[in-house]
């Protein structure tokens, strides 16, 4: 059976670690040469070494458009050619509520969340659009499509890579390039260590199985591969089924609630 990307190039950035390392590792898998882009040099060189042969490593921040463009110039020259684009980068911002959030951070977490998507989509595209197309995928949040307090520089930058996503995905169509945009949830990664994952799964996600890197990467190959060759613009949760609602058990918690006090 042949493989998924084979003969394939694709960038992952944020490709050091978490869904980004996890991805790398399933495309190589798959036969994709990967250029892994990010900003720590010790893991991502790592993670290339260990892809052997199909892996190559480049220093960079997203958030500068100059070092974009030479990301995509050295993956070309390494191995031929960018077919996938996976725009997995992205940081935190204060858990603070809005009052309180004096919004110090708000230039970099859209510099790199936002503004880092947009270049890399553009860069990639650009060599895509000359060269038979291709296929782009982003990573949002479910931050990005459920509201909620706190957060909200992270959650508005989420919210634009879900719009931008689409934006890009009719604009680039007529090149025979794919966009399409990714919302995980609740999957235990660096980005998410200050909170309990197992506690929010119990009070959010109808599917009470911990989600991994791995079920994120599954996600990213689809979207990359052949066999979403007639997607473009789509929004996939990958969040255990929290978007469409509470568990039920919750639910019934909340009867037997009203129940008791209406006695």
């Amino acid at each position: 059976m042949a493989q998924e990307l084979e003969d394939k190039v694709a960038i992952v950035t944020g490709g050091a670690s978490g869904l980004g390392r996890a991805t790398a590792e399933l495309f190589a898998a798959e036969g994709a040469n990967v250029v892994i882009a990010d900003l720590d040099t010790d893991q991502g060189e790592e993670v290339a070494a260990k892809l052997g042969g199909a892996g190559a490593f480049k220093q960079t921040d997203v958030a500068d458009a100059g070092q974009v463009q030479e990301l995509v110039d050295f993956a070309v020259e390494r191995f031929g050619g960018l077919h996938v684009m996976f725009n997995n980068a992205g940081i935190g911002s204060a858990q603070s509520r809005f009052l309180d959030d004096e919004l110090t951070d708000f230039d970099r977490v859209l510099g790199v969340n936002l503004f880092g998507v947009m270049t890399c989509t553009q860069r990639a595209a650009r060599h895509m659009a000359e060269n038979g197309g291709g296929s782009i995928v982003n990573t949002a949040s479910i931050a990005g499509i459920n509201v909620g307090a706190g957060l909200v520089s992270y959650r508005v930058s989420k919210a634009a890579v879900i719009h931008f996503s689409r934006c890009a995905a009719v604009d680039l169509a007529e090149y025979g390039i794919r966009v399409n945009c990714l919302a995980p949830a609740h999957i235990a990664t660096a980005i998410n260590t200050n909170y309990d994952v197992m506690q929010i799964i119990r009070l959010m996600q109808p599917l009470q199985r911990a989600g991994t890197p791995l079920d994120v990467a599954n996600a990213v190959l689809f979207l990359s591969s052949e066999r979403a060759a007639q997607i473009t613009g789509i929004v996939l949760p990958v969040d255990g089924g929290t978007t469409a609602g509470p568990p039920a058990n919750q639910l019934r918690t909340l009867i037997r609630g009203e129940k008791s006090r209406s006695a």
